[in-house]
C-alpha cells in the first residue's frame, strides 16, 4: 500500500478476527479480515445469513471491538479508545441507516433528525433538519411521529438523520430489508443521491445483489472470510 492510498483511507481493517465463547468452544465469526475504504468510495458487503456481515459492520463503526487486529476509522485507531471516545468519533464523523429505522418513537420526524446535531451542541439544528426532510420528500410530515409514518417514510427520516451531521462515512445495514420493492427503489435513489451530493464514503451491507452491484466495490463474506468480487461474476 502506498503512502498516498493510506492517507486517503477513511476506514482500514487489518487482520481483524472476532470470536465468541460458546460453551467450551470459541465461535470464530471473522477470520483475518483486511480491507481499506478510500474517501468517497461506495462499497457493498454481501454474504449469506450468519456469515458475519452485521458483526463486521459493527466493528467497522466502532460499535463492537475485534478479538484481535486493528481498525482505523476517520484517521483514528480505535483499539486504544474507550467507549466515550469512540462514541465521539461516531457522532462527529459517522452516519447510520438501519433495517429497522431505529427512530425514537416519542420524537417527531423533525426532532429525530435534529438529534445528532443537538448531541454536538450545534446551532441551526432545526433549520438543517427541515432542509434534509425537504430533500427526502417529507417537508409536510415534520411534525408526525414514527407511528404515524409508513415504513418508507420512516426510512426517509432515517436517511435525513444519517446525513444531517455531514458525516465522512455512512454505514447502511440492510437499508431496504424491511421495505417492499416499490418502496425500496426510491429509498435507494435517495441514499445514493444524498451520498453523491455530500461526497460521503458509503459502506453498505445488503442481501440485494442488484443493489450491491451499484457500488464501486463489492465484497463477499462467507464463514468469516472476506473476498473482493468482480461484479461481472458476482452472481455466480
Amino acid at each position: 500500500m502506498t503512502e498516498s492510498s493510506s492517507e486517503l483511507a477513511v476506514l482500514r481493517l487489518s487482520e481483524v478476527r472476532k470470536a465468541y465463547h460458546s460453551g467450551r468452544e470459541d465461535l470464530e465469526v471473522l477470520k483475518g479480515v483486511s480491507f481499506d475504504v478510500k474517501a468517497g468510495e461506495t462499497v457493498s458487503i454481501i454474504g449469506p445469513s450468519g456469515s458475519g456481515k452485521t458483526t463486521l459492520l459493527g466493528i467497522c463503526a466502532g460499535l463492537d471491538r475485534p478479538s484481535t487486529g486493528s481498525v482505523s476509522l476517520c484517521g483514528q485507531e480505535l483499539s486504544g479508545l474507550g467507549e466515550d471516545e469512540r462514541a465521539a468519533i461516531r457522532n462527529e464523523s459517522v452516519g447510520f441507516v438501519f433495517q429497522n429505522f431505529q427512530l425514537i418513537p416519542t420524537l417527531t420526524a423533525l426532532e429525530n433528525v435534529m438529534v445528532p446535531l443537538e448531541l454536538r451542541g450545534e446551532k441551526g439544528a432545526r433549520e438543517r433538519a427541515k432542509e434534509l426532510l425537504g430533500q427526502v420528500g417529507l417537508g409536510d410530515r415534520i411534525s408526525h411521529y414514527p407511528i404515524q409514518l409508513s415504513g418508507g417514510e420512516q426510512q426517509r427520516v432515517a436517511l435525513a438523520r444519517a446525513f444531517v451531521n455531514k458525516p465522512r462515512i455512512l454505514f447502511a445495514d440492510e437499508p431496504t430489508g424491511n421495505l417492499d420493492t416499490d418502496t425500496s427503489e426510491p429509498i435507494v435513489e435517495l441514499l445514493f443521491g444524498l451520498n453523491k451530493t455530500a461526497g460521503t464514503t458509503l459502506v453498505l451491507v445488503t442481501h440485494d445483489l442488484d443493489l450491491a452491484k451499484t457500488t464501486d466495490r463489492l465484497l463477499r463474506i462467507d464463514h468469516g472470510v472476506l473476498q473482493e468480487v468482480e461484479k461481472a461474476g458476482a452472481d455466480e
